[in-house]
This record gives structure tokens, C-alpha cells and sequence, in this order.
């Protein structure tokens, strides 16, 4: 019953205290024993990501939801309805374990009413999942401005698909240090362990396994043989295409994993900066680095205000992976869903517009600046960029896949596709003045 208090507890941090899942959980985990922590994540995650359609199904089984001090029971009723509807949990452990833990949460005068919450559940299963179907925010669990901008963003290239990704469980991509071993001699040492896997078909550096494992038992992970980071994220490096000798600077570069792979990729570098606002998440990249025994210039600072960091030479190519929505990782982190609110988009844009200008200034006739966003809205990615194309004339696109154009730019991945997460990539080259 420790694991249902705490889910509830965790569920409730997150949607109504605005703390993100990567916050909440950890603390939760603590408080249950070690084998119980897997269940307790899964609970959490589950019940984030079906949140919208948990909701509508405890609508209709409840006469007024509970309020003030007896929320966190609201969220109780909710981890109830996902071991219910969507795990493998034996019925009769559901409703003895989520029951029980009224106790904990000090609500036993609840107890009654949770029994029989969950017991109509059962009963009326074919009904609460039609219901939930009957529009689009509850059937595939999205809050209804997001669902209507990612609509407006895929339509043209399925929105459902994109929606039915969000909700998927991701799997595990690793990236092979091109330093230590190629793709496929690591594949063989995945093998020789008993750990199945398989390449990507284009990203030379990315392997998919076929289940999640612990870091531990990668080969020579603790050495820096490789390192978890999504295929789609593992594009960056390669497309930035750092050459001998150059100066680069990775913005907003937390926490890490493309700043060691672009010095996988090229040991020869002049050097590389990596900046982040963040303290505490620049912290994680220098741990990165460490345990693959890279270096850097870590710096402290805000992209959007390079003058009060940098005073040295221009770079020869400036990889920026601007702050966004992260509506491409949302399989991921499904609290995005919750924590994000529809005027976050437009701030974001204002926000990667001024850094992009910023960084702009920042770079050498001749050289290139690769914009990068794990989102999947139009505002952040190809308006993003047609907008920064029409206002700065030395600009010149460079394709990418051979899609993208001056009126569509960018090279848009969406979530699932190839099992990859959403991402953005626009590839940008400063005109050498004549």
C-alpha cells in the first residue's frame, strides 16, 4: 500500500504543485523499499500519461470529486483506475493495496467509497472506455490546447500517429563512442553479453536494444564505450559535422550527451565551449564528460546574452539546441503534458528567437549554426526558422534530406518514427560577405 499512497502523492506534486515527474520521483522512491521502486515509476508514469482519460472515467463514477486537503485521494482513485485498465496487477491486489492505502494518506473515512469507486470500475469497464472515446482529449489523454496545436502542426503527416506515440513506452537507444569501438564491433560485445539490439538504419552511431537494461550492463559504459541518448538526439553531432581545428560552441548545451558526442566524432577540435544557464544541469554535463574522459569549457551563462560570457574569436560553428515545449519526448516525460500551458509556446518562440539572433552574432562568415529543438509545434520549428531567414539576409539554408526549402524549412522527425523521439534540426550557413 506504500507504493499507492506514494504514487498519489507523486501524481499530485506534479499536477498540482507544477513539480516535474524527474523531481517528484526520486523522493518518492525513496520512500519505498528497493524492489518496490520499479512498480512505484511505473504506476507514476502510467497514470501521468493516461491522466486526461483516468479523469473522464472517475467523472463518471463519483458525484463531486474530492477537494482541499482530500486531493491526493482524488489522485488515489486515479493510480487505482491505471493498475485497473492498464497493467497486469491481479484485480483483487488493486482494490485491496489502493484501499489500504487510505490509511497512509489519513483518508480511512474513504475507504468505502474508494472500495466501491474501483468495484463500478470493474463492473462497468466497457462503458467508462467508450466514454473516454467519445472526443479526443480523453481518448488519447492530451489536455485540449496542446491536442489542438499538435493537430495543427501533423495534420498533413497523420496527428494521430504523433498523439498514439506520445503515450508509447520508449525504448533505449545508446550511442557507440566512435573513439573507443565502431557500431559494429560494440554490437558483437552486446551480443557476446546476451544483449539484443539493432542499428539505426541512417545515425552511424545509435543502437536501439530491444529491452530497456540497466547502465551497469552495457559493456565498458563506466569507461565511456557508450552512453544513452535517443537516435533522434544522437542526429545533432553528425549533422553539425565538426572538422579539425575549429572553434564550437554547443548553447544551452545541458546536460551533455551532444556536447561528448560531437568530441567523440571529432578529437581534433581547436576547442569546444558549452554553455547552460543551468548551474545544476552544467554540473551533469561536466559528469558526462568526466566519465567518458572528455573536456570542455564549461560556462555558466544565458545564450540570449553571449556578451556577458564570451570575449573571444567568432566560432566556425555553433550547434544550438534551443529551450522548448519537449512535446517530441513526451512519451518520455509525460508530465510535459500537465506542466505546459498553451502560453508557454509563445514565450518559447520569443525566447529561441532572441537566442538565435544572439548567436547569430556569434559566428564566423562561412560558418554554421545547426538549430535544433526536440519539439514537434510549427511556431518553434519551421515558423521559427522562416521567420529567422526573411529577417537576416546572410542566412542561407542548407538542406537537409532533401526536403526542407526556404518555405518549409527544417527537417522535422516525428515521434515514433524510425523509434525515434520528436526532433527539429534546421542547418544554417553565414554568407560570406562579397
Amino acid at each position: 500500500m506504500k507504493i499507492r499512497s506514494t504514487a498519489a502523492n507523486v501524481i499530485y506534486q506534479v499536477v498540482e504543485q507544477g513539480q516535474s515527474l524527474s523531481q517528484a520521483l526520486p523522493s518518492g522512491q525513496k520512500l519505498v523499499p528497493a524492489k518496490d521502486k520499479a512498480l512505484l515509476q511505473e504506476i507514476c508514469y502510467g497514470t501521468l500519461r493516461w491522466l486526461n482519460r483516468l479523469e473522464c472515467m472517475l467523472e463518471n463514477l463519483v458525484d463531486r470529486p474530492l477537494k482541499g486537503k482530500h486531493r491526493p485521494l482524488h489522485y488515489l482513485m486515479l493510480v487505482g483506475l491505471y493498475q485497473l485498465f492498464y497493467t497486469r496487477i491481479p484485480p483483487h491486489a488493486v482494490l485491496a493495496e489502493t484501499v489500504n492505502a487510505t490509511k497512509i494518506l489519513k483518508g480511512e473515512t474513504f475507504k468505502g467509497l474508494i472500495n466501491g469507486v474501483l468495484r463500478n470500475a470493474q463492473r462497468q469497464a466497457d462503458e467508462l472506455k467508450q466514454q473516454a472515446d467519445k472526443n479526443e482529449a480523453t481518448r488519447f489523454s492530451y489536455p485540449r490546447w496542446l491536442l489542438k496545436k499538435i493537430k495543427e502542426s501533423c495534420l498533413t503527416r497523420g496527428y494521430v500517429s504523433v498523439l498514439n506515440a506520445g503515450n508509447e513506452y520508449p525504448p533505449m537507444w545508446i550511442r557507440v563512442n566512435k573513439q573507443k569501438y565502431n557500431r559494429e564491433a560494440y554490437l558483437s560485445l552486446l551480443n557476446e553479453a546476451s544483449i539484443s539490439a539493432e542499428p539505426h538504419a541512417t545515425c552511424l552511431s545509435a543502437l536501439k536494444l530491444t529491452t530497456p537494461i540497466d547502465v551497469s550492463l552495457l559493456p565498458g559504459f563506466s569507461e565511456g564505450a557508450s552512453s544513452v541518448q535517443d537516435a533522434a538526439a544522437q542526429h545533432a553531432a553528425w549533422l553539425l559535422d565538426p572538422q579539425p581545428n575549429e572553434l564550437i560552441l554547443d548553447a544551452c548545451a545541458a546536460p551533455g550527451g551532444k556536447t561528448a558526442h560531437i568530441l567523440e566524432l571529432q578529437p581534433n577540435l581547436k576547442q569546444l565551449v558549452a554553455v547552460d544557464a543551468d548551474q545544476t544541469r552544467l554540473n551533469r554535463v561536466e559528469e558526462n564528460l568526466s566519465r567518458i574522459n572528455l573536456k570542455a569549457e564549461l560556462i555558466h551563462g544565458d545564450a540570449s546574452k553571449p556578451d556577458a560570457w564570451w570575449s573571444g574569436e567568432k566560432f566556425d560553428r555553433i550547434l544550438l539546441d534551443a529551450p522548448c515545449s519537449a512535446t517530441g519526448v513526451i512519451r518520455r516525460h509525460p508530465d510535459i503534458k500537465w506542466l505546459r500551458r498553451a502560453s508557454d509556446i509563445a514565450e518559447l518562440a520569443q525566447l529561441q528567437n532572441q537566442i538565435l539572433d544572439a548567436m547569430w552574432q556569434q559566428l564566423k562568415s562561412g560558418g554554421i549554426l545547426l538549430y535544433a529543438t526536440c519539439s514537434i509545434l510549427n511556431e518553434e520549428n519551421t515558423d521559427q526558422i522562416r521567420a529567422f531567414l526573411e529577417r537576416t539576409p546572410d542566412a542561407e539554408l542548407i538542406p537537409l534530406h532533401g526536403q526542407d526549402t526556404p518555405e518549409q524549412p527544417g527537417w522535422q522527425i516525428l515521434p515514433g518514427e524510425q523509434g525515434m523521439d520528436g526532433f527539429f534540426y534546421a542547418k544554417l550557413k553565414k554568407r560570406i560577405p562579397v
